[in-house]
């Protein structure tokens, strides 16, 4: 499994939530719990009339929204590429097709300055024709290997994770005559050959796991009904999820693993022997990365001793594949990568005979070409990469050598590198103009000391003659959960809104995030949840001590986990901040299980049926934690109701406890956009404008 498919995975076990929630009597708004009931839309209807009609007032919101669209449909934007056999692919999104195309054009002719697109499948003319919200996402199309013309096409309605599944043949843009369907459903799918899919979904009563997911997986024969697919695999109901995938190389080695998410962090590999299913001696906290002329390549997320060799967590290693067929209980794993004191993992993907692989050092990304050689030996080469920059590998071929990096900061738009794997050589492809004046910005990076003495990094995203008078308004970013690294990335629409009119921006990389390894993951979960708040505390306390801002001029946000972080945060220091977004938020930690996906969650939460785990989230959950008496900056809570990967449950609760306290705050619930911020870019900026709008009253006024 690929690292953008664990962060698929970790995506996925953050989407559902439970239909039936059992009762507490104690919770006078449980009632909101019901997503689409009568009851909680009239509430949500009136609080967001409420707030909008605030918001709206401000002579600000128009030209935000405007100066939003603009740099979000920008013609001028990079358009990720997509390698899929001799051809680039992209999912393109503008002001003529909010929803979005899905285009291809050659290698050559991608990078070329002007590249000709050739339209494949255009979701806004879908929708109309079929009277449906369709969205769609390239990264969630599962392709028959190569991945260049049989694929199944995820057609979810305004942004939801559950989807429609359709056979889809790139070659000929268009949907397969009698081809695959799997109706509406939270599945994963994938191909066993041109005839044969492997998948789970939801196949009835006691098909899925409690956190909402399939652990039933059958194998579906073309021109069968779905009803009639035979079952090949089973976890268990106490699992995350349950599910397979098919791992190819250019050499013609094909590996089918099933797998069971026995925890959110933990997971059992099964490979068929001739002996039946035997599982894979590795880890419980493992990652299948790739399949690389014969070679599994597996990440640690935990120390691994074996034959007499100790490899630690962070570290890559790789098995052949005859050893691992022949004897899947006794594995002989060789290193690849191995982390050092301030160098880190972050990505990893192959080509046809090298392994493209990014690290954080210093939360500054690196580039490096990996090369298997004689006796499970490697060598790897540095790639010549920008410097201070993010880079991520943006899509290899595994039928060639090519791949794209793409390297980006916060001040520095991104840019596309082409490589070749086999001379570890990267030129630019292309670089998007700058989409905001930063021209008047710098950037440093400081440290913090946490509460236990740990360092703790940021950056500071400033004007150059910025003054130390603690009155510059300050904005905190931070995510602090699931290994999930923060880096600095171009975002125009904050700059634009934000940077541009006179905003400082931080990004805090504190504890439970990946930027220095599984460790700095694992030193925030459960009941030691409390030190990533603590960092992050520390964050706005140092950046207060240098005089860049004072609690008057700060300001924080985050979403999903992040939205649990700034409610924290606005509970147990509310003399900080003068402003809070809370998004798509996580409030109510001890119902957190029944509202979302709790069996999921629990590896990095903890679980309310454990004493001890109970009383630290009762102790840190926002929505419990809101007390009478106590002067809280008025947040700004936004959700969607089409969100079922966390739902709009806790902001909802959340915002009628502060009503019945009789605190301010403004409420946002828009109908469409997933776990995001619309489901396409008009809803999208109109988002970010009322987010900066609000921040502009709170900091800068």
């Amino acid at each position: 499994m690929s690292i953008v498919r664990r962060l698929f995975f970790i995506l996925i076990a953050l989407s559902a939530f439970a239909q039936n929630p059992p009762s507490d009597a104690n919770d006078k708004y449980q009632w909101l719990e019901d997503v689409n009931g009568d009851r909680s839309i009239e509430w949500v209807k009136a609080e967001n009339a409420r707030s909008a009609k605030v918001l709206e007032a401000d002579p600000r919101f128009a030209t935000y929204t405007a100066e939003a669209l603009k740099v979000l449909e920008d013609p001028s934007r990079l358009p990720a590429p997509d390698l899929r056999g001799d051809m680039v692919y992209n999912f393109w999104r503008d002001a003529k097709n909010p929803r979005g195309v899905l285009r291809r054009t050659t290698f050559a002719n991608y990078n070329s300055p002007n590249p000709n697109w050739q339209t494949v499948l255009d979701i806004d003319a879908l929708g109309a024709v079929e009277k449906t919200s369709w969205t769609f996402k390239l990264d969630e199309m599962p392709c028959l290997y190569p991945g260049d013309q049989y694929c199944m096409a995820n057609l979810a309605v305004g942004g939801e994770d559950a989807s429609t599944a359709r056979e889809f043949d790139l070659k000929a843009g268009k949907f397969v005559d009698g081809g695959f369907v799997a109706p509406h459903s939270k599945q994963q799918i994938s191909w066993l050959d041109k005839d044969t899919l492997l998948i789970g979904r939801d196949w009835g009563p006691g098909t899925m796991t409690k956190s909402g997911y399939p652990f039933v997986v059958k194998e579906w024969k073309r021109g069968t009904p779905l009803n009639d697919a035979k079952e090949v695999f089973r976890g268990e109901e106490s699992d995350v999820a349950a599910d397979a995938f098919v791992l190819n190389d250019a050499q013609g080695n094909r590996l089918a693993v099933f797998r069971r998410g026995v925890s959110f962090f933990e997971q059992r590999f099964f490979i068929q022997t001739k002996d039946g299913l035997k599982q894979l001696a590795m880890p419980a906290k493992t990652d299948i990365t790739a399949l690389l002329d014969g070679r599994l390549i597996v990440q640690l997320h935990e120390d691994w001793t074996v034959n007499g060799k100790k490899f630690s967590q962070g570290s890559l290693v790789a098995m052949r594949l005859p050893d691992i067929e022949h004897d899947p209980e006794h594995l002989k794993p060789s290193a690849v990568f191995e982390p050092t004191s301030d160098e880190f993992l972050s990505g990893a993907a192959p080509t046809r005979s090298h392994l493209i692989v990014t690290t954080l050092k210093h939360v500054l990304g690196q580039a490096y070409v990996y090369t298997p050689g004689a006796n499970d030996s490697w060598t790897h080469k540095a790639l010549n990469v920008p410097a201070n920059s993010s880079i991520d590998i943006e899509t290899t071929n595994a039928q060639n050598e090519t791949f794209f990096l793409a390297a980006q900061s916060f001040l520095i738009p991104p840019s596309l590198l082409a490589g070749d794997a086999a001379k570890a050589e990267l030129k630019e492809s292309k670089s998007q103009p700058a989409l905001f004046d930063a021209s008047h910005e710098a950037v440093d990076q400081f440290y913090a000391t946490s509460k236990d003495g740990t360092k703790v990094p940021y950056f500071v995203v400033h004007p150059k003659d910025m003054k130390l008078n603690g009155q510059n308004p300050t904005l905190i970013w931070a995510y602090g959960g699931f290994e999930l690294n923060e880096t600095p990335t171009y975002r125009a629409e904050r700059g634009k809104l934000w940077l541009e009119k006179g905003g400082v921006f931080v990004l805090a990389n504190i504890r439970g995030g990946g930027e220095f390894g599984p460790a700095w993951h694992e030193a925030g979960l459960k009941t030691h949840r409390q030190r990533i708040y603590d960092d992050f505390a520390a964050v706005a306390e140092d950046l207060i001590a240098r005089k860049i801002t004072s609690p008057r001029r700060l300001g924080i946000m985050g979403g999903s986990n992040g939205g649990l972080l700034v409610g924290v945060e606005m509970t147990q220091h509310p003399e900080l901040w003068n402003a809070v977004v809370i998004q798509v938020p996580l409030l109510d930690m001890l119902r957190f299980e029944q509202i979302a996906a709790g069996a999921s969650w629990v590896g990095e939460y903890g679980s309310v049926s454990v004493p001890e785990e109970r009383a630290f989230l009762e102790k840190i959950s926002p929505y419990n934690q809101l007390k009478p008496g106590v002067k809280y900056p008025e947040p700004l809570i936004f959700t969607t109701t089409r969100d079922d990967r966390v739902g709009p449950q806790h902001a909802r609760k959340f915002a009628a406890k502060m009503k019945e306290l009789g605190y301010p705050y403004l409420y946002d619930e828009i109908i469409e956009g997933g776990h995001g911020a619309g489901a396409d870019l008009k809803q999208e900026a109109r988002s970010r404008a009322e987010w900066y709008v609000y921040l502009a009253e709170k900091l800068m006024d």
